[in-house]
């Protein structure tokens, strides 16, 4: 299999945290290592079946390390690996600038959404 092309560096990192789970799963990680549970309700509105997907991808992409505690009932834990850590230092501006334009940047979402229904209707 031929090695993907990428048109720049943004594109390469964006093959790897692409998606709406991922990103909140590094940024949730770089604090600490997490459960399952906690990291789930931590992110809030996503499901069993997309966060594990999303956790193994990201554990097959060497960027979240899975530790099985081998007990009854099941104890995981998760935790970023030093490239993990690379990576979610690379997320924090991103969450900076989000963190600074939040007002905006929710009634940009607004906006949107109600554009969306005014179209339907």
């Amino acid at each position: 299999m031929a090695a993907p092309d990428f048109i720049c560096g943004l594109d390469a990192a964006l093959a790897v945290i692409g998606g709406k789970w991922k990103p909140l799963i590094l940024f949730h990680l770089s604090h600490e290592a997490r459960r399952y549970g906690d990291l789930r309700r931590a992110i809030g509105n996503v499901s069993d079946k997309m966060l594990i997907q999303q956790l193994k991808e990201l554990e097959a992409d060497g960027i979240v390390d899975r530790l099985d505690f081998k007990e009854i009932p099941p104890k995981v834990e998760y935790s970023l690996t030093a490239f993990g850590q690379t990576l979610a230092g690379a997320l924090k501006p991103l969450c900076a600038w989000g963190t600074e334009h939040l007002i905006e940047v929710e009634n940009l979402v607004s906006r949107r959404g109600a554009s969306k229904v005014a179209k339907v209707a």
